[in-house]
């Protein structure tokens, strides 16, 4: 009988732990041993004044642009606590980066308009530049963007620069977890791991953060870098690490599936 691709492999896994059993599993369908050392944490924010105005002015935005599953998870979080529940959505047009994004709108019952082929920041303008007919179209429009409290630039600043007026949101945080020991994560490192693999970039910075290194080349010597996306596997760079797996589709099953295609050819 042939044995799965990454029987025999440990795979070590940085997603937020609430997030981390889709990944799990996926890697378990194709044998792995899977351990999770998540650097990154999802974080309430102390004060959602701005996001609270925001959602008793949806009448004031023609857009709505979600990036992620937490996005909408906070974003909804507050919409019901305030009263509001998916009907106020109607009357806006609706972006999402990702089938997973998207599917958590459905589960809502939100209808999407526009969801990128590309998931990255210029994939979100070039779509939706392509959906309102031409970025001339782009002058009339008021776009709301709920998302983490640090993220790229790029989508608010092309929107702005196109002429539109953009309302950039924070609905949560990401923190490194309180409990990750430095000690225990060196110990997990070094015992056998070979293969870790980071979903976003901050998942990345986290890890050098908590090393207090700009450099995790020592610290992740002998095993195999896997990165979801161009711009994870531009932080990874920038802290000294060689990516050896990126799938061609930024998705968890699409990440699983190229770890195992990756260890499958070694």
């Amino acid at each position: 009988m042939n044995s799965l691709p990454l029987t025999g492999r440990t795979i070590v896994i940085t997603r937020a732990l609430a997030q981390a059993d889709e990944f799990a599993h996926e890697l378990e369908r194709y044998g792995a041993q899977v351990i999770a050392c998540p650097t990154i944490e999802i974080q309430e924010l102390d004060d959602y004044q701005r996001l609270d105005e925001a959602i008793n002015h949806l009448y004031g935005y023609d857009w709505l642009v979600l990036t992620s599953v937490n996005a909408v998870n906070y974003f909804f979080k507050r919409l019901t606590a305030l009263g509001h529940d998916a009907a106020s959505l109607d009357e806006l047009k609706v972006c999402v980066i990702g089938e997973a994004t998207a599917e958590r709108l459905g589960d809502l019952k939100v209808h999407v308009d526009v969801i990128p082929d590309d998931f990255k920041a210029e994939g979100v303008f070039s779509a939706l530049e392509r959906f309102i007919g031409g970025i001339d179209a782009f002058k009339s429009l008021n776009i709301l963007l709920p998302r983490a409290s640090v993220a790229r630039d790029f989508l608010p600043k092309a929107l702005e620069e196109a002429g539109a007026r953009v309302d950039i949101v924070p609905v949560y945080r990401t923190a490194l977890p309180d409990k990750l020991d430095r000690g225990r994560v060196a110990a997990l490192l070094s015992g056998g791991a070979d293969c870790i693999a980071f979903t976003s970039a901050s998942t990345v910075r986290n890890l050098a953060q908590l090393f207090d290194t700009q450099d995790l080349s020592t610290v992740l010597s002998g095993i195999t870098i896997a990165c979801l996306g161009d711009i994870t596997s531009q932080a990874a760079a920038q802290f000294g690490l060689k990516v050896e797996i990126q799938p061609e589709q930024s998705t968890i099953p699409f990440l699983a599936r190229a770890i195992a295609d990756y260890f499958k050819q070694t």
